[in-house]
């Protein structure tokens, strides 16, 4: 007697071990086509022709003598945390970073009924220029009137003596806030 060839059901196919190991292997090829362009990590945010960065001293112009020497600090550590670029001490590396304290300043924002300060703020100011090793602008990111060649940043900071802050823990913070300011607009657009 011949056999009737035993028809399979969906469910049946399913389960075997066949069907699991094609549809996974169709699945992991959608997806590995799919995403070849794409990149991971915080290298895809900066410059691929750029490996290394000199940062030297920035020079102030402020009131404060030690600000130059905080913020060219915060710099470095900022670019070398959240940046793959490498922070060297030679003027032959792929870019410059220069910058300069063009201003700083102190004001009273409230006092006491004796004439007292009770809060203040620091404000300082920051002119920046990145170049690379041609001399070509690399922080493209803003909007430079004609013949400009450098960016002006801004940081303000409040403080307030009465609770322990000082105008040195003001300035510090405020050079922190600068160089991730500076560091943010290092990035490409996309």
């Amino acid at each position: 007697m011949r056999q009737v060839p035993h028809s399979v059901s969906h469910a049946e196919y399913m389960s075997s071990g066949f069907a699991k190991s094609t549809l996974w292997l169709c699945g992991c090829l959608m997806l590995a086509g799919g995403c070849a362009g794409y990149q991971r990590g915080s290298g895809t945010l900066f410059r691929r022709d750029i490996q290394t960065i000199h940062v030297p001293i920035v020079r102030n112009d402020g009131w404060r003598p030690m600000l130059g020497q905080q913020v060219t600090e915060a710099l470095q550590k900022a670019i070398q945390l959240r940046t793959p670029y490498r922070v060297v001490g030679d003027a032959s590396a792929d870019s410059v970073l220069t910058c300069r304290v063009l201003s700083d300043s102190k004001r009273t924002l409230t006092e006491t009924t004796t004439d007292e300060p009770r809060a203040l703020e620091t404000t300082m100011t920051i002119q920046l220029t990145w170049v690379d090793r041609r001399g070509n602008l690399l922080m493209e990111n803003r909007f430079l009137p004609p013949g400009e060649v450098a960016y002006l940043f801004n940081q303000s900071m409040d403080f307030v003596p009465e609770g322990g802050q000082s105008i040195a823990t003001a300035y510090q913070r405020a050079a922190e806030r600068l160089a991730d300011e500076i560091v943010n607009q290092m990035e490409l657009r996309w």
